[in-house]
């Protein structure tokens, strides 16, 4: 019989839940060790691993012996921890964002190349049926060539995810463009078949800003205020002391095979889910929701005004958070951890979605014009697209 992985995580914060698909002694893998620097983290992870050793010295995580880790922290420290664990040699989970700066996202992925250890980083809605779903239909021709794609984000309940804590300052999170968006900028990426090559947005704090009921939520978690009753946003009680983040985001994309996309956010709209358009063509897709048992939508003949689609799909379900997503991704990073070869995910992937969202930032932040993306190595992208084969460690050309 194969022994458990034993499987560290740093920060039991928001995505702490995670844990429990990667807890399952007896079945593959054990959470053995948690690494937090807050007495709520260390007491949670106590609370919810009782088996665990709890501890706020990542160098005693680092030497616990472990096979791999969770990196689970506020976004600005991800490269912070994470190139401390792929320098250890500790097959690495990475939650999105890879970080909020181009140069620590870049360093992230440089470590890794230069040192050989596994990085697997945690897009889950690759996972997530409406997407995957959505990508099978483009695989399998329904609409031909995609040229474009659109996606709105009605982000519901904005207000008390991300302007009451850590995400609501530009110093943790860069933007919640970028924060928010990078899951959203990937899936555009995957269903398009391209990366950002141009981009350009524009972006304002237009609600938020103006609610004058703030207040001091250290300690506190998003489950001690959140609330369905926290409505209209012009009401919401104890916002952050510091809001410097736009609460409404535009984008437009020029991605490098030729597909022109746009990207939508805002955080104060009544209802909560995402809205992909793609057109290609032969047809277009849609979903009318997101989640179990809603739909997607098909158009493939020609009409004259408005018409019922040709086809409509329900969206499945799957046992687990994000429509079963979570359990599949950590799932797919502890058979890699272990064994290695290609993934779902992608570090590559990962890194243009945070680039992208970055330099969207800086132009909604200026004159709204368009900024390039700067191209990462050959050598580095063919590393990661084969799966990060092992073999000496190199230097990847990056700066830093």
């Amino acid at each position: 019989m194969e022994k458990d992985l034993k499987v560290g995580i740093v920060g039991f914060g928001l995505r702490s839940g995670l844990w429990k698909h990667a807890h399952k002694p007896g079945q593959g893998s054990e959470v053995t060790v948690v690494c937090d620097l807050s007495e709520r983290g260390r007491a949670d992870a106590a609370g919810s691993i009782p088996t665990a050793r709890i501890t706020g010295d990542l160098e005693e995580l680092l030497d616990s012996g472990i096979d791999a880790v969770l990196v689970l922290t506020p976004d600005n420290q991800h490269a912070a921890v994470a190139v401390r664990t792929l320098k250890a040699g500790i097959p690495t989970f990475c939650e999105k964002p890879l970080d909020i700066t181009v140069q620590a996202a870049d360093l992230i992925l440089k470590t890794a190349f230069e040192t050989g250890t596994r990085l697997y980083v945690g897009h889950n809605m690759r996972h997530m049926p409406v997407v995957v779903q959505m990508r099978n239909l483009i695989e399998e021709g329904r609409i031909g060539d995609v040229k474009a794609v659109w996606c709105r984000h009605f982000v519901g309940h904005g207000g008390d995810f991300y302007f009451k804590d850590w995400h609501a300052q530009r110093a943790n999170v860069t933007s919640l463009l970028l924060q928010k968006g990078a899951h959203d900028i990937d899936v555009i990426h995957w269903l398009a078949g391209g990366y950002t090559k141009r981009v350009a947005a524009v972006g304002d704090l237009a609600v938020y800003g103006e609610v004058a009921n703030r207040g001091d939520n250290t300690g506190k978690r998003m489950g001690d205020w959140f609330s369905i009753d926290n409505w209209p946003p012009t009401e919401q009680k104890d916002l952050a002391e510091i809001i410097d983040v736009e609460d409404i985001s535009m984008m437009n994309m020029v991605l490098d095979n030729g597909v022109l996309a746009s990207y939508q956010q805002c955080h104060f709209t009544p209802d909560y889910w995402r809205n992909y358009t793609v057109i290609g063509t032969k047809g277009r897709i849609e979903n009318f929701g997101d989640g179990p048992g809603e739909t997607i939508k098909v158009w493939t003949s020609r009409t004259s005004g408005y018409a019922e689609p040709d086809q409509v799909i329900p969206i499945q379900d799957g046992e687990g958070g994000h429509g079963g997503a979570d359990p599949l991704l950590i799932g797919e990073f502890l058979r890699f951890a272990s064994e290695g070869g290609r993934t779902r995910t992608s570090p590559v992937a990962a890194r243009q979605a945070v680039v992208a969202g970055i330099l969207a930032t800086e132009s909604l932040r200026s004159d709204g014009s368009a900024r390039e993306v700067p191209e990462l190595p050959a050598d580095l992208v063919a590393y990661f697209d084969a799966g990060q084969p092992a073999r000496h460690a190199v230097n990847c050309g990056l700066p830093g």
